[in-house]
């Protein structure tokens, strides 16, 4: 196994702004039309190169992924506060405050009120949160502001809980990252049967741009996750047949973006994969 820990460049490449303010832009527009609001940023990065079979346990090839980040569940301000030691003493307990596993998730599907639970909670617990996959508000959003844009008609959305919760398995695509326990959690899953795309084959639309071994099969650093995730919560998965019936998602074929775009090239084949940060310094 490697390990690599320092700064890199952002790899995240998303049209921050103006996705965040009510959408903000046109989502059939170019794929490339808008900027990229983390172009000028670095990122400290732990990132870990690890074999196969370290991962899996020889029986299930699917595995799943999360990320948490917890802070002090008490700190004490003194007297004697200053800059290089802001607090005085810090609780051992700590709080979860942030979790992540596929992007998105909580930012566009949780609602409003349940966004810091969501962010306490732990996968296996997820059956709470269920109904806002089963009957998401982001498409309804999206048909208010742009009325060509019909939200999907099936209900509950089962392609949804699949692509988030369960992993998809359908007949179609034959079991493409969905483990033989089966508890809807929300993660980020991957088959480790499904060979890797070679980098100059890739396609950053992961698997409904026909490369199964893309997003939402784990997560490569060119997979465009924000357009995919715009076209799958506007029904990608039901026009492609693959649930309910494609005249459910009328504008699930649509090439829906938020108009900042990324591809495998974007990125190093080797390890640590992620590109060099920027200097510091303009010139």
């Amino acid at each position: 196994a490697k390990m690599f820990v320092g700064q890199r460049k952002d790899p995240f490449v998303v049209n921050l702004g103006e996705v965040f303010d009510l959408i903000n832009l046109n989502p059939l527009g170019a794929p490339d039309a808008e900027k990229d609001d983390l172009a000028d940023k670095n990122i400290t990065s732990l990132i870990l190169e690890v074999p196969i079979s370290c991962l899996t346990n020889g029986t299930e090839p699917v595995i799943g992924a999360w990320t948490t980040a917890s802070i002090p569940k008490r700190a004490e301000f003194g007297a004697k506060t200053s800059f290089e030691k802001p607090v005085q003493r810090e609780s051992r307990a700590l709080s979860q405050v942030s979790r992540l596993g596929s992007p998105l998730v909580n930012e566009l599907v949780i609602g409003l009120r349940d966004k810091d639970k969501f962010n306490a909670s732990e996968p296996g617990d997820d059956g709470q949160f269920a109904l806002y996959v089963t009957n998401p508000t982001l498409p309804a959003l999206i048909q208010t502001l742009f009325p060509a844009a019909l939200a999907p008609t099936l209900f509950p959305r089962t392609d949804l809980v699949a692509a988030f919760l369960t992993g998809i398995n359908t007949t179609a695509t034959g079991n493409l990252n969905q483990p033989a326990n089966v508890v809807p959690a929300e993660m980020l899953r991957l088959n480790t049967t499904i060979p890797p795309t070679a980098q100059a084959m890739q396609n950053n639309l992961g698997v409904i741009g026909g490369d199964n071994a893309g997003f939402p099969n784990g997560r490569r650093p060119g997979d465009d996750v924000v357009d995919i995730a715009l076209r799958v919560v506007m029904g990608k998965l039901i026009t492609l047949g693959l649930y309910g019936t494609p005249d459910q998602a009328m504008a699930g074929g649509f090439a829906f973006t938020d108009g900042a775009t990324l591809g495998a090239t974007d990125y190093t084949a080797t390890f640590p994969y992620i590109n060099t940060p920027l200097p510091g310094a303009p010139n």
